[in-house]
């Protein structure tokens, strides 16, 4: 049955940039068939049946937006799904990574767990309207049967290192399970693999070649950590002699489909080249800044149009898998490095969050903004909590005063899958209670003492 939102505050950020105070949206199955203004709605039904896609006399159901902000589908262009029993960890240990996560993953880190964890962070995502993320972790063929189980829209990215991981013994085994990971998902609708080098200083140049080729091959996004840490700057510089970014396109690994992540310290001649050749940027601010490590120049990435995405990084990293957090730390930091309190308009920012994302990923001709014939991925924002009055400008309400609270519905492929601020498909405390069980049952049982 054909569906229409009415009601709502539509912003579609389609190429046009149409926002309708009154506004509606039509879908069908999984695409998307019109949207407009409201005023316009009797004249466009008139006009889809005379070209025959209604019906005379044809039911719909109805949705009433209830004066909510219908927005597309808000896109994660980075995490790590896996790392939920991390989150809160050592958060101010100077020596994290050695004192917690690496041990942590060795000792308690399976298939289950990862499936687990990974489902936890999906109905977390939902809930706060996200409908597509690509995901970088290990035991990614469970990550992908979960994403395809919750519904939402994922690109699973199997890690590969030089060394051995907790799911690979070598660098041989990691290729070989994501490339069968590839091959299992290449016809599915919504769920999608990858192969997801770790880094510039965790892979060899061998390595990040031959991954890059068979993800041209598959027509997946190639993505990477990339001039993140002071360490790895440090470290292709005295090997090299390069920054990260001149290094990857120096062994020939840099295009459109190639998504670096954080890139903190790009240089403007790394933008230039990003730029060049046409890759994009998952910025991650609120794992960068708490962990110190700086604000990724994402004006200049703009002015030199390259499509940047927000990642939430792992929830070990970041803590929070909530895209509206991202935004309005993007926009508090990048207007106070650049002491201008104009720089990136909300609207922008909307943008990095929708459409560039799914452009980053390489889905922006199936999601990413509200226009006939693209996925019905759609997330009401409602309006009535006290925080969301008045809005007089939705992209301005999205950014500064909204939050996930304020996500009500969320739909992926035309399903609903939060309604009302629940999840249909799942029981969250069910999915909290199993994730639980599984820790206690391992080394996380012990971490509480030691925090």
């Amino acid at each position: 049955m054909k569906k229409i939102i009415k009601n709502g505050i539509v912003v579609t950020m389609n190429p046009a940039g149409d926002v309708w105070n009154h506004g509606y949206v039509i879908f069908e199955g999984t695409k998307i068939l019109a949207a407009g203004p409201e005023d316009e709605l009797e004249k466009k039904l008139q006009e889809m049946t005379a070209q025959g896609n209604f019906k005379a006399g044809e039911e719909f159901e109805e949705i009433d937006a209830k004066r909510a902000i219908v927005i597309p589908g808000l896109v994660n262009t980075h995490s790590h799904l896996g790392m939920v029993p991390f989150r809160g960890l050592g958060d101010d240990c100077k020596d994290r990574l050695r004192v917690f996560l690496l041990p942590m993953e060795n000792q308690a880190m399976d298939a289950e767990m990862a499936a687990l964890s990974s489902r936890y962070a999906v109905a977390e995502m939902l809930l706060s309207g996200i409908t597509t993320v690509l995901d970088m972790y290990y035991f990614e063929e469970v990550v992908a049967k979960v994403m395809d189980e919750m519904g939402i829209r994922g690109i699973a990215g199997e890690t590969v290192m030089e060394t051995d991981s907790c799911d690979s013994e070598n660098t041989d085994q990691a290729i070989e399970r994501g490339l069968a990971l590839i091959a299992a998902y290449k016809d599915h609708p919504r769920v999608s693999g990858t192969l997801t080098p770790h880094g510039t200083t965790t892979c060899s140049p061998e390595t990040l070649k031959r991954v890059y080729e068979e993800d041209v091959k598959a027509g997946s996004v190639f993505t990477l950590h990339t001039a993140e840490m002071d360490y790895e700057m440090t470290q292709i510089r005295e090997q090299y002699g390069m920054t990260p970014v001149e290094f990857l396109e120096h062994i020939g690994v840099i295009g459109p489909n190639t998504l670096t992540a954080h890139t903190i310290h790009a240089t403007e001649r790394d933008v230039e080249i990003l730029a060049k050749h046409g890759a994009s940027v998952a910025h991650c601010i609120a794992s960068n800044t708490k962990a110190g490590k700086g604000v990724a120049p994402v004006s200049l990435m703009h002015k030199h149009g390259i499509s940047v995405g927000f990642g939430t990084d792992g929830p070990a990293s970041g803590n929070t898998l909530d895209l509206f957090i991202q935004m309005r730390m993007c926009e508090n930091f990048q207007k106070t490095t650049l002491h201008d309190r104009s720089a990136l308009p909300a609207k922008e920012v909307v943008s990095m969050a929708t459409i560039e994302g799914a452009r980053a990923l390489g889905l922006g001709d199936v999601t990413g903004s509200i226009e006939p014939g693209k996925e019905a991925d759609l997330v009401l924002i409602e309006t009535d909590s006290p925080n969301m009055f008045p809005v007089y400008d939705p992209y301005s309400a999205i950014v500064y005063s909204a939050s996930a609270a304020n996500v009500r519905d969320v739909f992926v492929a035309g399903e609903c899958l939060v309604k009302e601020k629940q999840l249909v498909r799942a029981d969250f405390a069910k999915i909290r209670d199993e994730l639980r069980e599984k820790m206690e049952r391992t080394k996380f049982g012990e971490m509480g003492n030691m925090v």
